[in-house]
């Protein structure tokens, strides 16, 4: 079986490693560079941001995939040696009067019900555990067994595997259509640069690039690039212990010291660069919730392109109008997140295997109604 996979974020690499695995003859072919954009661009949160305003069906999607985690984690170290930094930074949420959104008893609810074990801080019980809060902090919810991972290192050890295990990984390949057979049927792909590649099976994995080549082959696939711009602070190791969330910003700290300060939510289409506007936002919402980080150093400043989606979710399966074509995209800011489990559903789904979740949530073609909370933000 040959299998082209369009697109070599963390979505693609992993689950053309698992084709592989099965002993498909898999290509990824990547119209940039690989293991970059979004999936390098993010913060490695190993848990939704505000899961208890997604479906069910979307917690139980994530739950697979946080468990797949240690799995993946022990084999990409065997296998490679190489560190992909996923460490238990635990999650804190700090709550302040003056929030316009009110996270407390939601929060409760959803984690009671999958269980999620979340306690609630006093401002004494917050600030003992995390100091440098703002001393402004109300109330703070805190789940112990949140994980990181270090994006950059886990698409590191991916693309260490994947050359290993001889999986060409083909970058500066834009893919400009499909072929089809005179039924209709997908069978390969065609590049940019003229060169064909024949499979029995296409993969579309390409982020927030993956609705230009829907619309040119035919169907709807509504995916549209959310920017996002980020902020590094170099710091002691040790200052922050935690993830700390709000809606104003989030904060995940390195182990080598680094915080990582983000992300703004754009709709701006494919407009490339930081601003002045948004670091300053995120820089402020830095001084007002954790105060002692403005005497850290800024070191970096980059920003990426979530494939956003106007229901939040993602798109994982196949597309009933065309035989041969699947689709893994459209993952938002759940990407790292939800890696796992789509590389597991998709490469069994590919070759012949029913996935053992139900996916019907995340159909390619299913009706998607616009979500307010999860979906792209306002212009």
């Amino acid at each position: 079986m040959k299998v082209v996979v369009i697109g070599a974020g963390l979505i693609g690499l992993l689950t053309a490693l698992r084709l592989k695995q099965q002993g498909v003859d898999v290509v990824v072919l990547e119209k940039a560079e690989a293991a970059s954009e979004s999936s390098w661009a993010g913060a490695g949160i190993l848990c939704p941001i505000h899961p208890w305003l997604y479906p069910d069906s979307f917690t139980d999607l994530v739950n697979a995939s946080l468990d797949l985690y240690p799995e993946l984690q022990a084999e990409l170290t065997h296998e490679t040696g190489h560190d992909i930094q996923r460490i238990q930074s635990g999650l804190l949420i700090p709550c302040f009067a003056d929030d316009a959104v009110k996270h407390q008893s939601a929060a409760q609810v959803w984690s009671d019900k999958f269980d999620w074990e979340m306690q609630r801080l006093t401002p004494k019980q917050a600030l003992d555990i995390e100091p440098n809060l703002s001393t402004f902090v109300e109330e703070a919810l805190y789940w112990q067994d949140v994980y990181q991972v270090r994006n950059p290192e886990l698409l590191k050890a991916v693309m260490l595997y994947l050359q290993k295990l001889g999986v060409e990984v083909i970058e500066h390949s834009e893919v400009a259509q499909l072929l089809e057979h005179e039924t209709g049927s997908v069978c390969g792909v065609q590049t940019s640069q003229g060169q064909t590649y024949e499979a029995d099976a296409v993969l579309l994995a390409a982020g927030s690039w993956s609705e230009k080549l829907a619309v040119q082959s035919g169907f709807d696939l509504h995916v549209k690039p959310v920017k996002g711009q980020i902020v590094l602070l170099k710091t002691k190791p040790g200052t922050l212990k935690h993830i700390v969330k709000h809606d104003d910003a989030y904060f995940v700290p390195r182990k080598d010291g680094r915080v990582l300060v983000g992300a703004t939510m754009e709709n701006v289409g494919f407009a490339r660069g930081n601003t002045v506007e948004a670091l300053s936002e995120l820089l402020a919402a830095t001084q007002r919730l954790i105060p002692s980080l403005k005497h850290a150093q800024v070191e970096q400043q980059w920003m990426g392109f979530r494939p956003g989606s106007p229901d939040g979710l993602p798109y994982l399966g196949k597309v009933s109008a065309k035989q041969g074509l699947w689709v893994a995209t459209g993952h938002y800011r759940n990407g790292v997140a939800l890696a796992p489990i789509t590389a597991k559903v998709m490469a069994d789904w590919i070759c012949g295997t029913q996935p053992n979740i139900n996916m019907d949530a995340f159909a390619p073609d299913r009706v998607v109604c616009e979500s307010e909370s999860v979906g792209y933000p306002q212009l």
